[in-house]
């Protein structure tokens, strides 16, 4: 997530303002106030450089969002997608979430998957993955695993 969401701008009161890198938004977001201290304890985060830098680890282990209450939209949808597609400007498009479920942002990849779908029933998982990214590409796509 760190290559998602950067910080480009400390304001002060645990208060940063964050641009996507994918999408071009920028965000204002807020440590939630319980979390300050967790926050500020950067020390469960050694060893993963590519971490969002509002990710925590408790002493349990425990993982916490510690800007939950104003994470930006794109954190509010997020659901484990495995590829992310965008399109020639950049700009999201639809995901791969669990195994093959596509979830369009737009008509007309929507339009587009309904026709690629029935070529990609029986194909394993890597050989479905490889035939997306392919035909996605092809179409002007970029795709992000």
């Amino acid at each position: 997530m760190q290559d998602v969401h950067r910080i480009i701008e400390e304001c002060g009161n645990a208060t940063f303002v964050v641009h996507n890198y994918y999408t071009g938004e920028k965000d204002t977001v807020r440590v939630d106030p319980d979390k300050i201290a967790l926050f500020e304890d950067k020390s469960s985060l050694e060893g993963l450089p590519d971490a969002c830098r509002f990710l925590r680890f408790d002493e349990n282990g425990k993982a916490w969002c510690t800007v939950h209450l104003t994470r930006p939209e794109i954190c509010r949808m997020y659901c484990c997608w495995r590829l992310l597609v965008l399109d020639a400007n950049g700009k999201r498009a639809g995901r791969v979430m669990y195994q093959t479920m596509f979830v369009p942002d737009n008509d007309a990849i929507s339009q587009l998957w309904d026709q690629v779908k029935p070529t990609l029933e029986g194909l394993s998982a890597t050989e479905w993955d490889d035939t997306v990214i392919r035909i996605l590409t092809e179409f002007g796509y970029r795709v992000r695993r």
